[in-house]
C-alpha cells in the first residue's frame, strides 16, 4: 500500500501526525535527501511546506512530469504565499487544457 508523508518545519507538521500521517520536519538541506527516501519507500502523497517548497524548487522540478509522487504544497504557520493553489491550479489546466477559474482572480 502507498503511503502519505509531510514535510516541512516541525511547527507547520506536527498535527498531521494526529490523522496518522507521517511527519519529517526537515529543512532545505536535507529536505532532497529526504524526498527521494520517501519515493523509494512507497510514499506516493508528499506535502510539503509552501516555504520549504520555495527553497527546494529545483529539486521539485524533477518530479513535475511523473505521476507519482503526487507533491503537495500546504501552507505553514507563516501564512498562506497562494504557491499551493497556483500549483494545483496549473495541474489542473494542463490536466483538462482549460483555466477552470477563469475570471475569478
Amino acid at each position: 500500500m502507498y503511503k502519505i508523508g509531510v514535510l516541512g518545519d516541525y511547527d507547520s507538521i506536527y498535527g498531521f501526525a494526529t490523522l496518522g500521517i507521517e511527519t519529517f520536519p526537515v529543512d532545505a538541506s536535507g529536505a532532497g535527501e529526504k524526498i527521494k527516501e520517501l519515493i523509494a519507500g512507497d510514499y506516493r502523497v508528499i506535502y510539503i511546506t509552501e516555504a520549504l517548497a520555495s527553497e527546494i524548487q529545483p529539486e521539485l522540478e524533477k518530479y513535475e512530469e511523473q505521476i507519482t509522487p503526487a507533491l503537495i504544497l500546504i501552507p505553514g504557520i507563516t501564512g498562506n504565499t497562494g504557491d499551493g493553489v497556483a500549483n494545483v491550479k496549473a495541474s489542473v489546466e494542463k490536466a483538462v487544457g482549460s483555466d477552470i477559474l477563469f475570471g475569478e482572480e
